[in-house]
């Protein structure tokens, strides 16, 4: 189970943070406030091992190398998620921090719930597992890894009772660097080749973030791969939640409230100014035509793809040296 706590004083002495609440929209831009330190990266590592310990344990396993393998011992470079490539680092840190951001901030969200992520769903990329087994047994069979499917991760609201009542789920996405160009395409899609509307201007395919958050079931497949973690890791502590889910996922099933959120997080654009946003906090973008709640955040770095360099180059380290 992913039992951390979140690293509160680590996050504030990090992040400076611009909440709005606007009806069933929330927005949140956090900048970077102090320089990438190892200060910063062992603030923050704890909690990142926390998050994959789950998957560790699963993958490890099915390839058949020890959890914190001996130097030099068979399959010791293919350690998860140490050895991931970049890309996929990227991808999984965006999905972190979409669970460390809604336990730290979520009086800022919008609803005010009270959140708990229980566990990460990484164990579930089966393109993940392919790779090590092939990369344990060949260290030259390095290559790209296609992204998990499904919500990037799953938070719950529990009553006094441990029921589940509420439901939150994310989609988090990096980019090198954030420009109003890069968010467009990120959330609209891709520029259609030799198409433009009535005025000239050039037309998007429609296939971006707001067009796959909009025609998501209303509960998430996530939904269903958090409960058969819950029932493998912790079925006692959270009979309740597993019961609960198991009335929200039938087919005729009342759904459970949910909010979605959106993380992009990348570094700042050159020309950036303090305080600039590229996803507008005033009011709900029009794009978004799903009925649930909506939490926007915007992770604003310098030297970003350094700091995810360092935490997934540092996980387990010390465990593994001693």
């Amino acid at each position: 189970m992913h039992t951390c706590e979140p690293p509160f004083a680590t996050m504030e002495a990090w992040l400076k943070s611009y909440p709005s609440v606007e009806g069933n929209y929330g927005h949140l831009l956090l900048e970077q406030k102090i320089a990438l330190s190892p200060e910063l990266v062992e603030g923050l590592r704890p909690y990142f091992e926390s998050a994959h310990l789950d998957a560790r344990e699963h993958f490890h396993a099915q390839i058949a190398i020890d959890l914190h393998p001996d130097a030099g011992a068979p399959g010791a470079h293919a350690c998860y998620p140490n050895c991931l490539p970049p890309a996929a680092r990227h991808g999984l840190f965006g999905e972190v921090m979409a669970g460390l951001m809604t336990e730290v901030y979520q009086e800022d969200f919008v609803g005010g719930h009270i959140w708990t992520v229980p566990i990460f769903l990484f164990r579930f990329h089966a393109d993940v597992e392919s790779y090590l087994w092939t990369l344990a047994r060949d260290a030259d069979r390095e290559r790209q890894i296609f992204g998990r499917f499904g919500s990037d991760f799953i938070g719950l609201s529990l009553d006094d009772d441990g029921e589940v009542v509420r439901l939150i789920a994310g989609e988090a996405k990096w980019r090198n660097r954030l420009t109003q160009s890069s968010v467009d395409t990120l959330m609209l899609g891709d520029y259609e080749e030799d198409e433009e509307d009535e005025d000239g201007e050039r037309v998007r395919n429609g296939r971006g973030v707001w067009f796959e958050i909009n025609r998501d079931t209303p509960v998430p497949h996530g939904l269903r791969q958090l409960q058969r973690l819950l029932e493998l890791r912790a079925p006692d502590d959270y009979a309740a939640a597993i019961l609960s889910i198991d009335r929200a996922i039938a087919l005729n099933g009342p759904p459970l409230p949910r909010t979605n959120l959106i993380l992009i997080s990348g570094n700042g654009g050159r020309r950036r100014e303090k305080g600039d946003y590229l996803i507008p906090w005033e009011k709900c973008p029009e794009e978004y035509t799903a009925p649930h709640d909506l939490q926007v955040i915007e992770l604003v770095l310098e030297e970003g793809a350094d700091l995810i360099e360092q935490i997934y180059s540092s996980l387990w380290q010390a465990r593994v040296d001693a």
